[in-house]
């Protein structure tokens, strides 16, 4: 039995604080750093020059350091400039793995994510995240 078998609640918010915090990897494909680069007008040589990292053989969106907390590099007025481009990783929050293995789990990630079961959230069937995990 999947401890969320009747569903769960969520709708971003737009608060940002999924993009901020400790230091971390939002994992990036050619194809998304194309679709991103469009959406800002830049060729995309320049977006990997100005924005991607190279971690071990994977590219990763920059951070940038405030303040002991990392940002990421679009992240701005706690609003994301990409928002309506951002990568799958971002897409797919909060149905990640790590934050569905268990009830507590979700509640942890929760206590930083105002969207998470708050009364207005649309409800997200079993089917519907079994789909979003396996995109």
């Amino acid at each position: 039995m999947i401890w969320y078998e009747k569903g769960l609640n969520f709708k971003c918010t737009g608060c940002g604080k999924c993009c901020t915090g400790a230091p971390g990897h939002v994992w990036i494909s050619e194809d998304e750093i194309r679709d991103m680069a469009q959406a800002i007008g830049i060729a995309p040589e320049d977006f990997v020059r100005r924005y991607v990292r190279l971690v071990g053989d994977r590219l990763a969106l920059r951070e940038i350091e405030r303040e002991g907390e990392y940002d990421c590099i679009f992240l701005r007025e706690n609003k994301c400039r990409i928002y309506e481009n951002r990568p799958k990783q971002c897409r797919t929050f909060p149905w990640w793995s790590r934050n569905l293995e268990s009830e507590q789990s979700w509640k942890e990630m929760a206590s930083s994510c105002e969207g998470v079961d708050s009364p207005d959230s649309p409800h997200f069937s079993l089917e519907a995240i079994e789909k979003l995990l396996s995109s």
